[in-house]
């Protein structure tokens, strides 16, 4: 299912934020078109690399796309892209950067060429100041309510969930841009700073709220969830599982599972609690788990696992990243996870979109060499000849993929 098919963007942007947006309108059928300096931008060769070297975070976040690679210094490179970002047709003029400080790739200076243009810029800060997920998620307060009580230091995270959210907004902004470009035949200029992202989010919450009713932070929980019952626990063969209870329903079906009952109804009287509550499951959150523990300790992985499933508990078994990519390998079933064929690295785990079309995902595709589809992209678009290409070519104005990296 391709409902972008004919949508044409080109991407000025690296990390995180700009090309997880511009991947996932890829992977709706848009024709994305990364730009990138000749040699790569800062994130080329960002880790974690292959065996051979190349970057798998690059190849991951730039699956499907066409890379063009230009000296985006010289004014004929400025030019070219220029015109590539400004080009007519109904379904072009969208582009999506994250560019400092580059002043011929303004909105103003772009939309003189094509007033009706599509453009999403995604910031550190609103004002300019630069930032990443890291440090937004500082600024917003999370690392301090993260991790377990034994210390003050802040727990940073290791996902840069402000980022991914920060480019599914962006994907957002350049659909909503679309349809009012339909409605309207106007172009829009879409600002998103990553910062914003971060404070929203926590705002959207009621985490800010609280924090200001409070008069303070909330206190750190450990793995604790805050506000209903859900901690991890360790089975008799040394594995950790997470166990949940959010619902009156969940509850019950924890205590029929481990053939607690009984022991919880009658300590609700004494402890002056009702447990069908979430307010007092959190409250009584390590005397439920000291009693379940033992539970665990007594059986196996497997065990758990069939008493569980057959008893509709929601819970997980903690898993590395190498058991899911054995889990993937090893199964025969459909999943959001594929292999492909990466040039430079060979088959490698990738990701289909989640999004499933009448049941189906979507393929996935490798991502491009650096400059691999330069000369095809300013054939078809910018309508340059062999002469003019050989000529740009000979001049490093541009780079194909020979000679790109």
């Amino acid at each position: 299912m391709n409902p972008l098919s004919g949508v044409r963007i080109v991407e000025c942007a690296s990390f995180v934020a700009g090309p997880s947006a511009c991947l996932t309108l890829g992977q709706l059928g848009a024709n994305v078109i990364k730009v990138d300096p000749i040699g790569g931008a800062a994130d080329h060769q960002r880790w974690p690399l292959a065996p051979s070297g190349h970057s798998l975070y690059w190849t991951a976040l730039n699956k499907g796309k066409r890379s063009l690679a230009v000296d985006l210094r010289s004014d004929e490179g400025k030019e070219l892209v220029t015109a590539l970002i400004t080009a007519p047709g109904p379904e072009s003029g969208v582009f999506v950067d994250n560019s400092v400080g580059r002043r011929w790739l303004a909105h103003d200076t772009l939309a003189a060429r094509r007033d009706d243009l599509i453009h999403v810029r995604v910031q550190g800060h609103p004002d300019g100041r630069p930032a990443v997920d890291y440090t937004v998620n500082a600024e917003v307060g999370i690392p301090g309510i993260t991790g377990g009580d034994e210390s003050s230091a802040p727990v940073n995270h290791v996902l840069p969930a402000w980022d991914l959210i920060t480019g599914m907004t962006a994907a957002t902004g350049v659909l909503a841009a679309l349809r009012e470009r339909t409605a309207t035949g106007r172009g829009s200029y879409v600002e998103l700073a990553l910062a914003d992202v971060a404070a929203a989010g926590v705002a959207n919450l009621g985490w800010l709220a609280e924090a200001e009713f409070r008069g303070g932070d909330r206190p750190r929980q450990g793995n604790h969830l805050y506000g209903s019952f859900g901690v991890d626990f360790e089975t008799g063969d040394h594995q950790r599982v997470m166990v949940v209870a959010l619902t009156e329903g969940q509850w019950t079906a924890l205590q029929e599972a481990t053939g607690t009952t009984e022991v919880f109804a009658a300590l609700e009287e004494p402890l002056g609690a009702d447990l069908k509550l979430e307010a007092d499951r959190y409250r009584l959150r390590e005397t439920i788990a000291a009693i379940l523990r033992p539970w665990f300790a007594a059986r196996t992985l497997a065990e758990v696992r069939e008493r569980f499933d057959a008893g509709r508990v929601l819970w997980s078994h903690y898993r590395g990243m190498a058991d899911v990519v054995a889990e993937h390998r090893s199964s025969t079933a459909d999943s959001v996870l594929a292999s492909v064929d990466q040039p430079d690295i060979g088959p490698a785990v990738a990701a289909r979109s989640p999004l499933r079309w009448d049941g189906e995902y979507d393929g996935a595709a490798p991502a491009p060499r650096l400059g691999e589809h330069t000369d095809e992209v300013l054939t078809e678009v910018l309508g340059l000849s062999q002469a003019r290409l050989g000529a740009l070519h000979d001049r490093g104005v541009v780079a194909g993929a020979a000679s790109a990296e």
